[in-house]
């Protein structure tokens, strides 16, 4: 209730201030239009998507947030916009309103291709860059309108469009990660550290190209924005190519977890339920998102080393097995893995799923705990759940971590997560 709170609370906001600025223009109407109306393109277009629909892939909280700035030139172009205080040595006076209402048109004119798709929460994104473009504008275009900024000039102007830009990308983080956790019930911490953990990437090209087309805009005029665009442009495109190539990978691993049921050696649906239920575990236990990344991998290639059998265990159920059997299913699993062009790292976890948990990495401990818990809860009713549970923490002296079992509990108890059908 308290993240659903939070998700209309920021969403009403951005909606607030968007009617505001909309009152306030249409009363005092639009300043410098051309100004405006080359900023809004801009954006526009910098939230397009420039690819081949079909090679974007769908954003879901399952597949974790992807990338931090899916349009990083709309966002400069927004930002730049906000903290404009001349157009070729004239000063400007659009003010706060204006910039929340062309960026705020701009960005939703830019989302429609999303919304024609079904893509990826496009309400987010625009509470989002309304938020933070309006709280680049209030903390610049009033003080830059009264003459506050007339003594500095030179390198000390650029470092403060540089301050200033670096405090709405920090604001934007937070935004973001309030508005992912309200969204899908994960913790906000982990949510906002990987948020941040982003800001030296995308951010801090975001943040340099918006300072540098403020600055190139006061002096040449709006021939500089489509100049600076350019390296931005590339990079968005590169961003997007790397999403598709992303997707892909993923896609084919979990093409390479299902031969397992399609052999008959594990129940269909049974890697894909490990897997989403692993990574909300991952989540309640707070691991950051690389981690989060491979225990996904792992829990789908978890079974993998099954196809090395002779006789297939029955129902797949390798829980129940002697320890020397199943770490010897795992041993051949990782040999799988390597053999896939998966990372080490993935590989390792699929190996030691089987070791004593004391020795186990967090991944490798959580996807055994949710691997029996699928075992056991397969075909026992509706109190099953309960009751593998309940057979989990008796093991937990020996077999299972306790942090897990407990992390599997709270998850399962929050009745959030959606597991994918099958088995």
């Amino acid at each position: 209730m308290t993240s659903r709170r939070a998700l209309l609370a920021l969403r009403a906001a951005a909606a607030l201030l968007v009617a505001v600025c909309l009152l306030v223009t249409c009363a005092t109407g639009v300043d410098q239009r051309p100004m405006a109306l080359a900023f809004g393109v801009l954006v526009a277009v910098g939230e397009l998507p420039l690819l081949d629909p079909r090679l974007l892939p769908v954003e879901t909280p399952a597949d974790g947030p992807g990338p931090r700035e899916r349009a990083p030139l709309g966002a400069a172009g927004a930002l730049a916009y906000a903290l404009v205080g001349e157009h070729a040595g004239h000063p400007t006076h659009h003010g706060v309103a204006q910039v929340v209402v062309v960026v705020a048109t701009a960005a939703l004119l830019g989302g429609v291709p999303y919304l024609a798709r079904g893509e990826g929460p496009v309400a987010d994104h625009l509470v989002r860059r309304v938020l933070a473009v309006g709280f680049a504008a209030v903390c610049f275009q009033p003080l830059y309108n009264r003459g506050v900024f007339d003594a500095w000039s030179g390198p000390a102007y650029a470092l403060l469009l540089l301050a200033l830009l670096v405090l709405t990308v920090l604001c934007d983080a937070v935004v973001a990660a309030a508005l992912a956790a309200s969204r899908t019930g994960w913790p906000f911490a982990p949510m906002l550290r990987d948020e941040l953990r982003a800001v030296p990437g995308i951010g801090s090209a975001v943040c340099a190209t918006g300072a540098v087309m403020a600055l190139a805009v006061a002096v040449v005029g709006l021939w500089a924005l489509p100049v600076f665009s350019v390296p931005l442009l590339l990079t968005q495109l590169s961003l997007r190519r790397y999403a598709a190539v992303r997707a892909t990978y993923r896609q084919t691993i979990a093409s390479l977890a299902r031969a397992t049921e399609i052999a008959g050696y594990t129940p269909a649906g049974h890697a894909r339920r490990v897997a989403a239920l692993s990574q909300a575990v991952g989540r309640d236990l707070r691991l950051p998102e690389p981690d989060l990344t491979v225990l996904e991998y792992a829990a789908l290639m978890h079974d993998i080393g099954q196809l090395s059998l002779v006789d297939p265990v029955p129902a797949g159920a390798t829980a129940g097995l002697p320890s020397a059997e199943q770490r010897r299913i795992a041993l051949l699993g990782g040999a799988v893995v390597r053999q896939t062009g998966a990372s080490a790292q993935v590989a390792a976890v699929v190996e030691r799923q089987a070791d004593p948990y004391p020795e186990q990495p967090p991944a490798a401990r959580i996807v055994r705990v949710v691997n029996a818990y699928d075992e056991k809860v397969r075909g026992s009713g509706p109190g099953g759940a309960l009751g593998a549970l309940e057979e989990l923490r008796l093991g937990t002296g020996g077999e299972y971590a306790p942090e897990v079992v407990e992390a599997l509990a709270r998850v399962l108890s929050k009745g959030r997560l959606t597991l994918p059908a099958g088995g």
